[in-house]
């Protein structure tokens, strides 16, 4: 049973503070069926909501979902999936697409596009209206422990490219893109999940180097923007997503004054403390700088209730005190009304698409864009024979954006032989590295890597291993720019399930 529910004000008639604040809000929840307090946020006039793996087992349970969830109410309904490393949709199995670093390497415009409308089609398969993607960070960095192969590449021209061309196919597929992170966070050596990334550049380097994706988007028909969590002291002195001068620096593209702002999640630890009271708190400040709706994060382990309620009753106090202006969040919640109209117009031309051929499409361009986008590096990378293939994944530091040891590669290889071993070196109870190698016998190695120029210990790791196994086959998943040095060497752009096959397919034969 349902609590009864105050309903959306109708056309000329004010909206209570609640609604005002419950039109902003984008709060994500627990579980793969809508909750109580969901479907009564919608009927009230919540205006989006976010999906996580969590929410999202398999494509027809998800559909179930949301469509639950659009008939409580007029919610945008939001997904964080960009294919590769950061899949929601997929995240049991590794995306079957490969993400945005691949595409970059491929570099072949109507392949990004058919990968963008094959992700697209899965998406509204999923009853999904807007994906946040593309990601337009220029990846200039390449100790940059988030963004990487998320990006196109690092050069501004590329990454605008490709990032039209999969906004374009995401419309062909029938949903709405959010491109991030504005203004540019390539460039960080930070994680703003877990802290402050300050960026000492100039207005001039960043309108040079960062900004031209988004504008060349944003003439394109971009339908949203996600300000970041990244302080650039030549804009203000808040973080970005909290930094009215940068609000000011996204209306000014084109389109700018109708596109909805989106923050990245308030629950990150570059803004808030991570618990109910810091994202109230930055929930008024996103607010205060001109956002339009503000992402609380994920709600694993913790209390999706509070956390909604605590952002609710913060920004209606806010309005109560003044500091917030019933008028700004009218204007917000048009903005979403708006947006989904354009989203109705790309469904009613595009072909809706079942869950199972829409993810056979999504495979099968993964497949093509993939294998068009590993290169060998340094070597002979073909295993001969010897025994099983051990596969030693010494990613170690923990990415919030993209997990640590997404699965894409064990999979990969088990379908591919069956009898191979999968040691997580990096893990946190794993053994001493030297005792793993000691007991890895004769048989063929390969060794999988991330970031090693920005973590000390992977490197390290590896280092090790190259100097005990100097005929490991090392299989990079990050980005080029980022590779460790080794003889034999492996470029797979990313460690989603596409990139694995793509690569397995190369070093063990098809």
């Amino acid at each position: 049973m349902h609590r009864t529910t105050t309903p959306p004000s109708s056309a000329g008639s004010p909206r209570s503070p609640r609604q005002l604040a419950l039109g902003v809000l984008m709060p994500g929840f627990n579980g793969a069926t809508a909750p109580d307090w969901l479907l009564d946020a919608a009927a009230e006039g919540l205006g989006s909501v976010m999906l996580v793996a969590q929410n999202a087992p398999d494509i027809a349970t998800t559909r179930a979902l949301t469509d639950a969830v659009h008939a409580a109410g007029p919610v945008l309904i939001t997904v964080d999936e960009e294919g590769g490393d950061v899949s929601r949709l997929q995240a049991a199995s590794g995306s079957a697409l490969p993400g945005a670093g691949a595409l970059g390497a491929a570099d072949d415009l109507d392949l990004t596009e058919r990968a963008g409308a094959a992700l697209g089609a899965l998406v509204w398969a999923a009853g999904i209206d807007l994906d946040l993607a593309p990601v337009l960070d220029v990846a200039s960095e390449p100790t940059n422990p988030v963004i990487g192969v998320r990006s196109y590449g690092s050069d501004a021209d590329q990454v605008s490219r490709h990032g039209v061309a999969f906004l374009a196919g995401l419309h062909a597929g029938g949903v709405a893109g959010c491109a991030k992170h504005f203004p540019g966070h390539g460039a960080t050596t930070t994680d703003s999940h877990l802290e402050l990334p300050r960026l000492d550049i100039s207005e001039q380097v960043l309108a040079d180097r960062d900004l031209p994706p988004f504008e060349a988007a944003a003439a394109a028909g971009l339908d949203a923007v996600m300000t970041g969590h990244l302080h650039i002291p030549a804009l203000g002195p808040k973080p970005a997503s909290l930094e009215p001068a940068v609000t000011a620096l996204a209306r000014r593209l084109p389109g700018g004054e109708d596109r909805v702002i989106v923050t990245d999640a308030l629950d990150m630890q570059a803004v808030s403390l991570a618990d109910a009271d810091g994202i109230g708190a930055a929930c008024v400040r996103a607010l205060q700088a001109g956002a339009d709706l503000l992402c609380l994060g994920t709600t694993g382990g913790r209390d999706d209730v509070a956390i909604f309620e605590a952002a609710a009753e913060a920004i209606v106090g806010g309005l109560a005190r003044g500091e917030l202006a019933a008028e700004a969040l009218e204007r917000s919640i048009a903005r979403v009304r708006t947006l989904q109209q354009r989203i109705a117009g790309y469904r009613a031309a595009a072909p809706e698409l079942g869950p199972a051929e829409a993810e056979a499409a999504v495979a099968e361009v993964g497949l093509q864009a993939a294998r068009a986008a590993v290169r060998v590096a340094r070597g002979d990378v073909r295993l001969a024979g010897g025994g099983p293939p051990v596969l030693v994944d010494l990613r170690r530091r923990y990415n919030q954006a993209t997990g640590r040891v997404a699965p894409g590669f064990a999979n990969a290889l088990a379908d591919r032989a069956p009898d191979a071993q999968v040691v997580l070196a990096g893990a946190v109870d794993a053994p001493p590295l030297a005792e793993v190698l000691t007991g890895l016998g004769e048989g063929p190695v390969l060794a999988l890597t991330r970031e090693p120029l920005a973590d000390v210990r992977e490197q390290q790791d590896l280092s090790l291993l190259l100097a005990r196994r100097p005929d490991a086959v090392v299989i990079h998943g990050g980005t080029a720019d980022g590779a460790p040095a080794a003889d034999r060497l492996v470029l797979a752009h990313g460690v989603g399930r596409a990139n694995a096959d793509a690569v397995l397919r190369l070093v063990l034969g098809s």
